[in-house]
């Protein structure tokens, strides 16, 4: 059981910064206060502090039931309450980044899903580049992020994703639209919608292409797959794109057919390196690594 002993401890600890700062604003010995932090542990059921050196540092979860505690008139029995939505991951914040692939629509309906059982959740999205998400994450912006590989930042812990592979888009009304899957004999002469040069997608397209000294009517470029689609859709050419990008589009002006052969769409999930993840943090990440095995499927 709680006692509000406990709860003094928990909140000077991270009010002074540590263990021996706590037991001199307590008046108490230094194992006293660990005991009190550790029995407060044991009855709530989270890890509050990880040990970083000789420093304890507060945990996410730590951090969002402070929180709490610092309201002048929360009562233990909210704390306890409190303590649970966490351990169940149904309550706190996060801060997501990812590349616009996702951000069409594939990772809103994922939040929108999973905030429907936590209605305590608070979550931020934001979109852009892969490196610009990896700068997020590691500024600690963002707790954890999705982003195209290859990618080398030295401060990020890197968790590949399965792999998706890029897929044809075509108008709806266009002649190859009859045939089940799509290769790169089929698309020579064909106006081609292509990706920025700097994309690591178009890299792999083009490289395909040359190898195959098949030569596509290159006459409209964008850095976006959304883009990309949407010219696909007003009839200015055919494309390759990423699935997740692809799935948005189809039935709106744009047929979609698999290409062979396969030019892969490497995605990760990515961390902060020597940052404590939150366990609401991971247990996202896994529900999106189970919903790219499914949109593979």
């Amino acid at each position: 059981m709680l006692n509000p002993r406990q709860i003094e401890a928990f909140r000077t600890v991270i009010i002074m910064g540590g263990v021996t700062a706590a037991a001199q604003a307590l008046s108490i010995s230094q194992p006293a206060v660990t005991r009190l932090i550790h029995d407060l542990q044991y009855a709530l059921g989270l890890k509050l502090f990880v040990k970083r050196g000789t420093r304890l540092v507060p945990t996410n979860e730590a951090l969002s039931l402070f929180r709490e505690v610092e309201r002048q008139f929360v009562g233990l029995e909210r704390i306890q309450a409190a303590a649970l939505s966490l351990r169940e991951r149904r309550m706190g914040t996060l801060r997501i980044a990812a590349l616009p692939a996702f951000n069409v629509g594939f990772l809103p309906r994922l939040v929108s899903r999973y905030l429907q059982h936590k209605p305590g959740l608070n979550v931020t999205v934001y979109g852009s580049s892969s490196s610009q998400v990896a700068d997020w994450v590691v500024s600690g912006f963002c707790e954890l992020g999705f982003v195209q590989l290859p990618l080398d930042f030295p401060s990020l812990d890197v968790e590949p994703l399965p792999q998706a592979t890029a897929v044809a888009v075509l108008p709806q009304d266009h002649r190859l639209a009859a045939r089940s899957v799509l290769g790169p004999r089929d698309f020579a002469g064909e106006s081609f919608v292509s990706l920025e040069q700097m994309t690591q997608l178009r890299y792999q397209i083009d490289a395909l292409f040359a190898s195959e000294r098949i030569t596509r009517e290159v006459r409209i470029e964008t850095p976006l797959s959304m883009i990309a689609c949407a010219l696909v859709a007003a009839g200015a050419g055919v494309s390759i794109v990423d699935p997740f990008t692809a799935a948005e589009y189809c039935g709106r002006g744009v047929v979609v057919r698999p290409f062979h052969p396969a030019i892969l769409f490497d995605i990760a999930v990515i961390w902060a390196a020597g940052r404590c993840r939150s366990a609401l943090a991971q247990d996202f990440a896994h529900q999106v690594r189970a919903a790219v095995i499914g949109q593979g499927r």
